[in-house]
């Protein structure tokens, strides 16, 4: 883990890490609209009930692509994002109410969501903030409610370009999980069906 930061400091990742995004909203859209995310859709949802309408959080939802997805399933599906600019650009492409808050000083309220969908966004969140993070996702769900996540995993900490980011393994989730309350319930590697040191994404379901 990296030493503690300032709240200056703080701040500054966030201010630039979704600067970068705000900067290039429109090409972020064109090169991940077509990306391929069934697998992590499907392993959020296999854990939810499959017969009702359900309350859906997509935590960084970027552009709207997965909103899009929730929608069109018959699930009434949120965005949340920090960049101004994917907000409004989600809001626009599924017709979602999208929120724009940073991931710092989120306000998700109390037992509001069925499932809280994190999909290549928590891995922006420095490690120290981590477990405010997963704790307020845990106090947003309901009993027995899902968090899915998925990042890209690693051992290090820091900037890359205008982005910060926090790679950790398996274990390490696991413990910030459980310590927030959480109950681990799968976790897979991505892409499938290639070896272990060519799957650099690992995606994590847990319970409320």
């Amino acid at each position: 883990m990296t030493d503690k930061h300032s709240q200056a400091a703080l701040d500054e990742i966030e201010q630039v890490t979704v600067g970068h995004y705000q900067a290039s909203a429109d090409s972020f859209w064109q090169g991940t609209r077509d990306h391929d995310v069934s697998q992590n859709i499907a392993a959020f949802l296999d854990h939810l009930p499959a017969d009702k309408s359900l309350d859906v959080l997509d935590l960084g939802c970027g552009p709207g692509r997965d909103l899009i997805t929730f929608a069109s399933l018959g699930h009434r599906a949120i965005g949340l994002d920090g960049s101004r600019a994917f907000v409004e650009m989600a809001h626009q492409h599924s017709g979602c109410e999208v929120w724009q808050q940073q991931f710092l000083s989120l306000q998700l309220g109390e037992h509001c969501f069925d499932g809280i969908y994190a999909n290549a966004s928590l891995f922006h969140v420095p490690s120290q903030e981590l477990p405010t993070v997963l704790s307020q996702c845990h106090r947003a769900l309901r009993i027995g409610g899902i968090l899915f996540m998925s990042n890209p995993r690693g051992d290090a900490e820091g900037w890359q370009g205008n982005r910060y980011g926090n790679y950790r393994q398996l274990d390490v989730y696991e413990t910030l999980l459980e310590q927030a309350g959480f109950t681990l319930l799968d976790h897979y590697y991505r892409p499938a069906g290639q070896p272990r040191d060519q799957q650099p994404w690992l995606a994590i379901i847990s319970r409320r």
